[in-house]
């Protein structure tokens, strides 16, 4: 694609972030902008574990290579609480990372309000129209693009062939019920209260998403001027119910924890399939953390929807920027050309991230991983490309709903709750 979870912070990143709306062409609006600096380091900050660590170590032996006596240090930054942190290190010139990495769902509350330098002059040379254009489009705001693309990546399902055999299940499923059906059946044949047929935390909203939307629902919708929070629609409790359906019938994962690493149990036997994206297939067969004795036993397949048809996950990924309070601008944008130079992108897509540019797409292979990552991206789909979205994950509204609902409570009241703070962020 994620605890220390507070209520205040409600709008808290257009808040602080707005007082940077000035300094935007002081700090990077065009590429004469600030060059040196009187800093010999350039910070970029990455998120979680997504980026190997061969690209991470290609990076920064390849722009100190060429800027001798520059050192570039990457800080390793958790999805849980990144919007506070950004919120905060943007804000300052002693403080800020120089280039940042930001969920794609995030990108706009910080492109919205100046956060980041402009990119717009800058856009051809990192790739065009090679750029994927959605990814595009969520750094961009007022006809100007602040933020770039890094990698993309849909989920999709993996299983254990062979607790799928112990199970009796003989094909992989076809649609919705089907796999519902089949992870109960995991789940009931192992006789362990701990097991998974399907690895659900309760907190983990964002493979959640998939069974709202396979049901028609949705998080919130264009009203007017404005947004209107969807979760308490017929169609979306249709498929919250799922997801409660699922998580207390099938799930062994606990209902307080969000997008834990369920690595570990999967090669312990303890789940039998898992929503993951495909670059989780280089953890499996990893010598050291992995399970890589048990590779023939790994399967995909693209989570079935109602239809048939692969069921719309969600596209996550995320997005590249330079702080707007980044004393070294141009620096900062050799780091981008690196980090979107086809060395770098095809190390992350053989890790199995979708490549930035379009044209790479052919790096993530041809076998059944790569193919199963283009099939689960066929329908995927983004959160509400609100300005504000940020500030409602940022709230974690959504990880308690998911949360209290795997718990067993009421999805209709829960549903509604959810909807009025959500209106509350969003207008």
């Amino acid at each position: 694609m994620r605890i220390n979870k507070t209520r205040a912070v409600r709008g808290l990143a257009i808040a602080a972030i707005t007082a940077l709306v000035g300094v935007t062409s002081a700090c990077g609006s065009d590429s004469d902008g600030a060059g040196g600096g009187d800093k010999d380091e350039i910070v970029v900050w990455l998120n979680g574990t997504d980026t190997p660590d061969e690209a991470r170590a290609w990076l920064k032996e390849t722009f100190e290579d060429e800027h001798p006596g520059t050192t570039l240090t990457i800080e390793q930054q958790e999805w849980e609480g990144l919007v506070e942190r950004l919120t905060t290190a943007l804000t300052s010139a002693d403080q800020t990372p120089d280039v940042v990495e930001v969920g794609n769902t995030q990108a706009a509350t910080f492109t919205t309000v100046g956060a980041f330098s402009d990119l717009s002059g800058d856009l051809e040379s990192l790739g065009g129209d090679d750029l994927l254009p959605g990814f595009v489009e969520a750094g961009s705001a007022d006809g100007k693009t602040y933020a770039v693309p890094y990698y993309a990546g849909s989920t999709y399902v993996f299983y254990r062939k062979d607790l799928f055999e112990k199970a009796g299940i003989t094909e992989v499923p076809a649609t919705m019920a089907d796999f519902v059906a089949a992870a109960k059946k995991l789940k009931q044949d192992s006789g362990q209260a701990d097991f998974s047929g399907y690895w659900l935390p309760g907190k983990d909203w964002r493979d959640g998403a998939a069974f709202l939307w396979d049901a028609g629902g949705d998080f919130a919708e264009p009203d007017g001027e404005g947004w209107r929070a969807t979760l308490s629609t017929p169609e979306s409790i249709e498929g919250l119910q799922t997801f409660q359906d699922l998580y207390t019938s099938a799930s062994g994962a606990p209902a307080d924890a969000n997008e834990s690493d369920p690595v570990t149990p999967f090669c312990a036997g303890k789940i039998g399939m898992m929503s993951r994206p495909g670059w989780v297939h280089g953890m499996l067969t990893d010598p050291e953390s992995g399970c890589p004795d048990l590779a023939e036993q790994v399967g995909v397949f693209a989570l079935p929807g109602s239809d048939g048809e692969p069921a719309p996950v969600l596209l996550g990924g995320s997005n590249l920027a330079i702080s707007a309070k980044s004393p070294q601008q141009d620096l900062s944008r050799e780091v981008l050309e690196l980090m979107l130079s086809e060395d770098f992108q095809t190390i992350l897509a053989e890790a199995g991230l979708t490549p930035a540019k379009q044209s790479l797409a052919d790096k993530l292979g041809d076998d059944e991983f790569a193919r199963a990552t283009i099939e689960a991206a066929s329908n995927a789909k983004l959160t509400p490309a609100a300005a504000s979205w940020a500030s409602v994950e940022g709230t974690f509204v959504l990880e308690d709903l998911f949360s209290k609902i795997a718990q067993g409570g009421d999805v209709e009241k829960l549903a509604a709750e959810a909807d009025e703070q959500i209106d509350a962020q969003l207008n």
